[in-house]
C-alpha cells in the first residue's frame, strides 16, 4: 500500500483504545514520527506505555509527556527530576491549549520542582524560569501552600508565603515570627499588602495604576482619595480591605456597573442592601437581593464566577470553592452550598451546580432544573453529572465541547438518534457510536467519515478497504475491531518497509 498511508495509520492506532502495550510502545519509535508524540500526549497510557515513555532515551518523548492531561498527574513524578531542564519545563508549564479545568500536581511533584537547585543538565532554562512556569500553570493547589506552612523544612516554609492572604490569620503570625530568619523575612516582604503605608510606599515601583494593588490591598485613605479623585474606582468596589466609608460612597456611584459591583458584597450594612434593592438599574437590584445569603468573601467569591457569565462561559475553572483564595482555610461550607442547590434564586442554583461536591441527590435535582445555565453549569463541574446532560451541552452549547470532550465521564454511546444531525460535529459522535448499526462511512463530511470507520460494527471486509482510503485510513486504524495482528502488521509495513498482506490476500508464492 502507498507510503501516504502510514501516517493516518499510525495516528489511528496511537488512539486506538483496544491498542495493547506492545502496539503502542512501538509507536514511540522515532521511525513513527508524530504519531509517538500524539500519543504520549493526548490519551491515557497503559503502565507499560508509560514506563517505557518516562525512561525513553529520547527527551522529545519525554518533554511531550509532561504534557499530558490524561495520565494520573503522580505517574509522572519522574519528569520533575528528569535530566533535561526542557522537560522539567514542560511538566511545570502543565498540559497545551489551555484547557478549562488543569489537574493539580500533587505535593512531592511541586516541591521537586519549587526547591531545585539548577534547570537540568542541558543547561537550556533556569531552576527560576521553570519555577515561573510553574507559577503561572493552576497546577498549585492553595491547599499546597497551607500544608507548606507547617513544615520542619524552613525552604518549604518559605514557599507558603506566597499565597500570603490565603494563609490563616495564626499561620501569617507565626511565619512572621519564626525561628528561621529566611523565612521570617519572606513573611515580611509577603505581608506589605496587608499594611497600607507600605502599599502607599511601594505603589510607585509597581506603576501609579496598578489594577491589582487597588484590588487586592489594604490602602492608606490618601490611595482610597487618589481613586476617586481621578475616577478609578471599580477596582476599589471589589477590594475586600475597602473601609466602610468608601464603600457607602461607591453604592451611591453615578455608574450602575460599579454600584453593581458593591450590591453583593458581604460587608453591606443593611441600609444599604435597602437603597440598593431599590436602585434603577435591574443588574445592581439583583445583585442586592442575593443579600443576606453572601454572608462571607468566599461565597462572595463564588457568586462572583457565576453572574453574569451566562450559558456559554468558558472561564477556567479553578479548585473547589471549599480551597478558597479569599477566606484563609475555609471557603463556603457543603451546606451553603446545599442551601444554594434549593434556592428559588436562579443565580444560587448555578453556583450550586458550579461545586463538585454536591451531594448525588441534589445533583438529580439540579439535573431537571428549568434554568439552562443550571444544567450546562452542572455538567460541565460535577463528575456524577448524568451522560445525558453532558450530551446535551454538546449538542446544544458547542463553545463547551473541547471541555466536554476531554471530561472522563463524558458519554461515547447514546448518540445513535442524532445520526442525521445537521451539525457535522455531533454527527461525527454518533457515528462512532457502537449502538449504530450502519456507520455513515460515506457522509459527506471528512470528520464524519474517519468517526464512522472507528465504529466497531463495521465488517472485516469494509473495515480492510476503509485502511486503504486516504480519508478513512486513521478512522480505521483506531477502531477497537481491528486485529492485533493486523495492528502490528500496518507497523510493520510503517516502521520497517516490510508490508503484510490484508486478511484474505494472496501471496505470490513464486
Amino acid at each position: 500500500m502507498s507510503n501516504s498511508l502510514h501516517g493516518p495509520w499510525l495516528r489511528g492506532m496511537a488512539f486506538n483504545p483496544a491498542a495493547p502495550s506492545d502496539v503502542l510502545i512501538r509507536l514511540l519509535d522515532r521511525a513513527a514520527g508524530e504519531a509517538g508524540l500524539l500519543l504520549c500526549e493526548g490519551r491515557d497510557l497503559p503502565d507499560a506505555v508509560l514506563d517505557a515513555a518516562l525512561r525513553h532515551p529520547d527527551g522529545v518523548i519525554r518533554r511531550t509527556l509532561a504534557h499530558n492531561r490524561y495520565v494520573d498527574p503522580a505517574r509522572l513524578a519522574p519528569l520533575a527530576t528528569d535530566p533535561s531542564g526542557i522537560v522539567r519545563g514542560w511538566l511545570a508549564a502543565g498540559p497545551r491549549h489551555y484547557p478549562r479545568w488543569v489537574r493539580p500536581l500533587p505535593d512531592d511533584i511541586l516541591m521537586s520542582l519549587l526547591t531545585a537547585r539548577d534547570g537540568g543538565e542541558d543547561g537550556k532554562l533556569t531552576a527560576k524560569e521553570i519555577v515561573g512556569e510553574l507559577d503561572s500553570s493552576r497546577q498549585i493547589p492553595l491547599s499546597f501552600f497551607l500544608r507548606m506552612a507547617g513544615r520542619e523544612d524552613p525552604e518549604l516554609r518559605v514557599l507558603a508565603t506566597w499565597r500570603w492572604e490565603s494563609l490563616t490569620p495564626a499561620q501569617r503570625a507565626g511565619l512572621l515570627d519564626d525561628p528561621n530568619a529566611a523565612v521570617r523575612e519572606a513573611a515580611r516582604e509577603r505581608n506589605w499588602s496587608l499594611q497600607p503605608e507600605r502599599v502607599e510606599a511601594m505603589l510607585p515601583s509597581f506603576g501609579a495604576r496598578n489594577e491589582f494593588v487597588f484590588a487586592t490591598c489594604a490602602l492608606s485613605p490618601a490611595l482610597v482619595e487618589q481613586c476617586f479623585a481621578d475616577g478609578s474606582v471599580r477596582p476599589l468596589a471589589r477590594n475586600r480591605h475597602t473601609p466602610a466609608y468608601a464603600v457607602a460612597r461607591l453604592a451611591r456611584h453615578p455608574e450602575a456597573e460599579v454600584r453593581a459591583m458593591v450590591a453583593a458584597r458581604p460587608d453591606l450594612g443593611p441600609e444599604l442592601v435597602a437603597e440598593l434593592r431599590e436602585d434603577p438599574d435591574e443588574d445592581v437590584r439583583m445583585r442586592a437581593r442575593l443579600h443576606p445569603f453572601p454572608r462571607t468573601w468566599a461565597e462572595y467569591g463564588a457568586l462572583q464566577w457565576v453572574i453574569g457569565h451566562g450559558p456559554d462561559c468558558t472561564c477556567p475553572i479553578g479548585e473547589p470553592f471549599t480551597e478558597s483564595g479569599v477566606d484563609p482555610a475555609v471557603g463556603p461550607s457543603p451546606d451553603w452550598f446545599a442551601a444554594c442547590a434549593v434556592s428559588g434564586d436562579p443565580v444560587f442554583r448555578r453556583v450550586a451546580a458550579s461545586w463538585p461536591g454536591l451531594p448525588a441527590d441534589l445533583v438529580e435535582t439540579l439535573a431537571k432544573d428549568d434554568d439552562e445555565e443550571v444544567r450546562i453549569r452542572l455538567a460541565c463541574h460535577h463528575p456524577l453529572a448524568p451522560s445525558h446532560l453532558l450530551l446535551d451541552a454538546f449538542v446544544t452549547r458547542p463553545a463547551h465541547r473541547p471541555h466536554l470532550l476531554a471530561r472522563p465521564t463524558f458519554p461515547r454511546t447514546g448518540w445513535a438518534h442524532l445520526v442525521g444531525h445537521p451539525d457535522p460535529e455531533v454527527r461525527a459522535m454518533a457515528a462512532a457510536d457502537a449502538a449504530v448499526s450502519d456507520p455513515p462511512v460515506e457522509d459527506p463530511d471528512a470528520s464524519v467519515r474517519r468517526a464512522a470507520a472507528a465504529n466497531p460494527n463495521l465488517t472485516p471486509d469494509v473495515l480492510e478497504d476503509l485502511l486503504a482510503r486516504p480519508g478513512t485510513a486513521e478512522g480505521a486504524a483506531a477502531n477497537p475491531a481491528l486485529p492485533v495482528a493486523r495492528m502490528h502488521a500496518l507497523l510493520d509495513d510503517c516502521l520497517n518497509g516490510t508490508a503484510a498482506p490484508a486478511p484474505g490476500q494472496v501471496v505470490d508464492q513464486s
